[in-house]
């Protein structure tokens, strides 16, 4: 069965979740903890938009499981999951190429199809090993019933694509394809073709939160294509941001794929969250939320 081409359209609130590495999967984990402190149903949005780190933490976000347990497997050392050192290429290494692509190739399709050959003849980990290591940063392995869509590239085309539960693919297999960094990690095999991380189409994809009165996006990465996105959104609704504030740019440090800032990340994560739940409490005010308080 082939990718759905686009998540489910409502009239209500979807919450995006952009890419970050293991930094922004820590820092979304700690940001949306401390909104959630605050009183905020984060879990409760109408759609989930995950790319990338965002993949993963929309993937645990939308299972259901308490963020204080996700939060504790950021921090205690005891709880986290194991991670690889990349074999492929550096963050620098990586920067470095995409920065030359872009100045070297205007047309966005091409490039992203330059990007993909780049991962598919890289040297880095077989696809197994790899997807034993996303499947244990959840807990649950088939797709939940609250609408959740993950975002991939693919590596030979360069389009985009969109998973859900109605797309006929392993939940992990889609996790791991959005979060596969070209030449780092392998692209993904699902059908027949193979998928690549989906920041390299938007670190965000925001866009496909057009249509919803009430979009939050948490963008722990710069996003060139945010802006024209975000412009999307406000043309039928409603859209505000988060993105890391000084002391948890400071947390993050040169490698957000450094399994060591997931602690400090998270930290520092937890603490913007809990400061921006003041500015976000009446957007995102719901029913659920004013049933606790109530009780």
């Amino acid at each position: 069965m082939p990718p759905a081409e686009g998540p489910p359209r409502s009239d209500r609130r979807a919450l995006v979740l952009g890419g970050g590495g293991l930094a922004g999967i820590a820092w979304h984990t700690g940001a949306l903890l401390g909104l959630v402190g605050a009183g905020l149903d984060m879990g409760g949005a109408d759609l989930v938009v995950g790319t990338s780190a965002g993949a993963t933490v929309a993937a645990q976000l939308a299972g259901g499981t308490p963020l204080e347990a996700w939060f504790e497997r950021q921090v205690d050392a005891d709880l986290q999951n194991k991670e690889l050192a990349p074999p492929g290429l550096s963050v620098g290494e990586l920067f470095e190429i995409m920065i030359r692509l872009y100045e070297e190739i205007a047309d966005p399709a091409e490039r992203r199809r330059r990007i993909g050959a780049m991962a598919l003849a890289a040297d880095t980990v077989p696809e197994a090993v790899r997807s034993s290591v996303v499947g244990g940063r959840l807990l649950e392995h088939t797709w939940p019933a609250r609408p959740l869509c993950v975002v991939a590239v693919d590596a030979f085309t360069g389009e985009r694509h969109v998973f859900d539960r109605n797309s006929g693919v392993d939940l992990v297999d889609a996790v791991a394809a959005s979060s596969a960094v070209p030449g780092v990690w392998p692209p993904v095999t699902i059908g027949s073709s193979r998928y690549i991380d989906g920041g390299v189409y938007s670190s965000c994809n925001a866009d496909l939160a057009v249509g919803y009165d009430l979009v939050l996006v948490l963008a722990p990465m710069v996003d060139p294509a945010l802006d024209d996105q975000l412009a999307l959104i406000r043309s039928t609704g409603r859209v505000e941001t988060l993105s890391p504030d000084d002391a948890s740019v400071a947390a993050f440090g040169p490698d957000p794929l450094d399994p060591s800032v997931r602690s400090p990340v998270a930290r520092a994560g937890l603490a913007q969250g809990e400061q921006a739940a003041a500015v976000l409490d009446d957007y995102w005010k719901t029913e659920t939320k004013t049933k606790t308080r109530t009780d």
